[in-house]
């Protein structure tokens, strides 16, 4: 028999704004029991309608600053209005040690951090069909100003360039065949070789025996 390594995957999806990484996080949740998404930490306010513990920790700054001493975070960043941002590192690796996959929705700019520090991990970069398709999606939102979506688009175009940092490249064009296939690359992660703890397939002597013998059937 074939036994192999249960331990979960570290998966980080990653892509410029507006690629639909976070939609595909969603479904992949809904569908995988064993996908736990990793909660972030942040220094800025709690909105009305997020759950400390769920959308994300919420702390103070300085209480962040002291984690970040303690080597607490995987990855931070300072974003949007200096405000922090990072991956908790202790309950990813519980996590991971028994059995489950964690799934990380992070920018460009995080992903490569993690990437530094957790090399055997699923770095997936997201990408949109097309830089028009890209910008479509940008201005549908209805949620920034005509410069921000400029300065979000222009991003998108360096961030792009560091395709070649990850694993795996997936186009959202049609949702559905999009999260199809990473599904399909967990799937294969699955059953890689180096995941094989131990191959028990009976010695040759006693099935070269059975079959002269008419044995085993």
């Amino acid at each position: 028999m074939l036994e192999t390594n249960h331990r979960g995957h570290f998966i980080v999806i990653s892509g410029p704004s507006g690629a639909g990484k976070g939609t595909i996080c969603q479904e992949l949740l809904k569908r995988d029991k064993n996908l736990v998404l990793s909660i972030s930490m942040t220094s800025r306010e709690k909105r009305d309608y997020e759950i400390d513990g769920k959308d994300y920790y919420f702390t103070t700054k300085e209480d962040f600053e002291q984690k970040i001493k303690e080597n607490y975070f995987l990855e931070y960043a300072v974003v949007h209005n200096n405000q922090y941002y990072g991956t908790p590192k202790e309950e990813i690796e519980r996590l991971v040690e028994t059995g489950k996959s964690v799934l990380v929705e992070i920018d460009i700019q995080g992903a490569l951090q993690l990437k530094e520090k957790i090399n055997d991990g699923l770095y997936i970069f997201i990408l949109p069909p097309s830089m028009r398709e890209l910008k479509k999606r940008l201005i549908k939102r209805g949620t920034e100003s005509k410069e921000k979506i400029f300065e979000r688009f222009k991003k998108a175009y360096n961030e792009i360039n560091e395709v070649s940092h990850y694993n795996y490249v997936v186009v959202n064009d049609i949702l559905e065949k999009a999260v199809e296939k990473v599904e399909a690359i967990l799937l294969a992660e699955n059953c890689r070789v180096d995941r094989i703890i131990s191959l028990d397939l009976g010695t040759k002597e006693e099935l070269l025996h059975e079959i002269l013998t008419d044995e085993g059937e």
